[in-house]
């Protein structure tokens, strides 16, 4: 792991700047001695030289450019939220330190923090003990639900996951000079990215990289929000918000997608033309949840009198099953619902509805950085609505 000593990381980048072993150990005020010795520990965990050594000084290679680049977007993020708490900390603050405090913040318990970590509870308060005797105050108080972190401690969490994720990705970068993929991606899905955009993106990927790890990630628009926020997922694929949900994210639209109405093959209504929305009011429903930006356009649409016999789901598996009682009716993605159409499992009923476009794309980090693996992906989605959408 590159990351286990955070000084080791800052000599390196010190070397690479200054391209002198003595200049560096001035600058972060140890002895050329433990320079020469941190750049040897982490050549070693990175497989590889990272400096040619001339008269002239120390150059990096091209691996050391790979290592040195994700070095300096990681303590971009991490320094000024340590800044923010202690000067001091920028050189103090250790790995094991970050991840105590991260854990805390989390867990809002000490115990439960160190049960999380695998350790006892005294060294868990021990680490943060430290960060917070260089702060010179307390980064956690506590309250009768639990521990409630500080501004500025939920800050140095959120940077610390960030940059530990940089971390990780320096390790992706180097494994990918020698051949290989180390780090996994990891995709949040929406419900319509499932059935439509990511299946025949991952599966090319597969094809190209099959020792590539890839994780996706099903859940609500929120959680994945929260989990790309940290650092535990890339990217997420589905429809966009607008506004944007805040600003340290990017949204990128791929094309528009409309909602449709469909019902079993076998329900009354199933080949009826211009059905008007006071024939539709009473039936039973199955639409997509209450928050959701299709449930606002689908409640818009009725308006005052929106049905109130629903069921809120977003798997279309599911509400394919309900539907087949042909007394239901569902609301749904268009394009999400076109494999079930075009197989016969369910019919678009015709109801003449004004739907606004819905723009689907990617959401992702400001200022992220892929790895090459993670943008070949982006470019399989990016193609997605040209060469696989109906």
């Amino acid at each position: 792991m590159i990351a286990a000593n955070l000084r080791h990381l800052r000599l390196f980048l010190a070397v690479a700047e200054t391209r002198s072993l003595t200049r560096a150990s001035d600058r972060l005020h140890v002895s050329q001695p433990a320079v020469t010795q941190a750049i040897g520990k982490l050549e070693r965990v990175s497989g590889g030289r990272l400096f040619d050594r001339t008269s002239a000084g120390f150059f990096v290679t091209p691996r050391g450019e790979v290592l040195a680049a994700r070095l300096s977007r990681a303590f971009a993020i991490l320094d000024p939220a340590l800044a923010d708490v202690s000067p001091r900390l920028r050189l103090t603050a250790t790995r094991a330190q970050l991840q105590a405090l991260i854990a805390v913040h989390e867990a809002e318990n000490y115990t439960l923090a160190a049960r999380r970590m695998g350790l006892t509870q005294p060294t868990v308060h021990r680490a943060v003990a430290q960060i917070e005797r260089e702060a010179g105050r307390r980064l956690f108080e506590r309250t009768s639900f639990g521990l409630a972190s500080s501004r500025q401690a939920a800050n140095v969490a959120r940077a610390a996951l960030l940059a530990f994720r940089e971390f990780e990705l320096a390790e992706a970068d180097l494994a990918e000079l020698d051949g290989g993929a180390a780090v996994r991606i990891v995709i949040g899905a929406l419900p319509m990215a499932r059935s439509v955009l990511l299946p025949r993106a991952l599966s090319t990927l597969h094809a190209e990289r099959p020792a590539q790890p890839i994780r996706v990630v099903d859940g609500l628009y929120d959680e994945l929000l929260s989990g790309l926020r940290r650092g535990d997922i890339d990217l997420i694929v589905g429809a966009l918000r607008d506004p944007a949900p805040i600003g340290d994210v990017v949204q990128e639209r791929l094309f528009d997608d409309r909602l449709a109405v469909i019902a079993g093959p076998g329900h009354p209504l199933v080949g009826t033309s211009d059905v008007q929305r006071t024939a539709l009011r009473e039936a039973p429903w199955v639409v997509p949840r209450a928050g959701t930006p299709s449930r606002a356009h689908f409640d818009a649409w009725f308006g005052a009198d929106a049905p109130q016999s629903v069921i809120e789901a977003g798997s279309i598996l599911l509400m394919r099953e309900i539907i087949a009682d042909d007394r239901h009716l569902g609301c749904i993605s268009a394009q999400q619902a076109q494999a079930e159409i075009s197989k016969g499992l369910v019919a678009e009923i015709d109801v003449r509805a004004d739907w606004p476009n819905r723009p689907i794309g990617l959401t992702y980090r400001t200022n992220w950085s892929p790895t090459r693996p993670q943008s070949r992906l982006l470019d399989l989605l990016r193609a997605a609505p040209r060469d696989a959408l109906p």
